[in-house]
């Protein structure tokens, strides 16, 4: 009954993990590391080998970075600058909270807009950048859920396999 109830709990907790990606408040890696801890403490302490946690911290990082790597590259790209890539990440948060799920796009991009702006950018250059965030924030969080599917999938593997 115990394996059933946990069983529920990890399926839960990879479902939760998503969310994460709509509200950035939800620790999407530590989500998934509570059902893989979970899995391995509670249901079967041998099957999940050095390589799986090797692999699993190597996706945890990548996860991480992948949000920042996508939102800078793409603010910078669209020639937006070092305040407004950060204007964007304190965004995406606090937007999470304001309109949610849609404040995570429209509040990092008028933010980027408006201090692209304040600093005396033109309004195209400004509307330019800020929808560079709008990709970078896209494209981090395609990046997101494509890492956790394999995270998720290569546990599924190992404990069924």
């Amino acid at each position: 009954m115990l394996d059933i109830i946990m069983w529920v709990v990890i399926a839960v907790l990879f479902i939760l993990s998503f969310a994460g990606i709509i509200f950035p408040i939800i620790p999407s890696p530590l989500v998934l590391w509570v059902g893989f801890l979970l899995y391995h403490f509670v249901i079967n302490a041998g099957e999940l080998t050095v390589t799986f946690w090797i692999a699993m911290i190597i996706l945890t990082v990548l996860l991480i970075v992948s949000d920042i790597v996508a939102n800078s590259y793409f603010v910078k790209k669209f020639g937006g600058s070092k305040w407004g890539e950060r204007g964007a990440a304190v965004a995406v948060i606090v937007g999470s909270f304001i309109i949610p799920p849609f404040g995570i796009l429209i509040v990092p991009f008028l933010v980027v807009l408006v201090i692209e702006m304040v600093q005396k950018k033109s309004s195209q250059e400004a509307l330019y950048a800020s929808i560079g965030s709008l990709i970078g924030f896209l494209g981090g969080a395609v990046a997101k859920v494509v890492i956790q599917v394999i995270m998720i999938i290569w546990f599924i593997v190992v404990v069924v396999i």
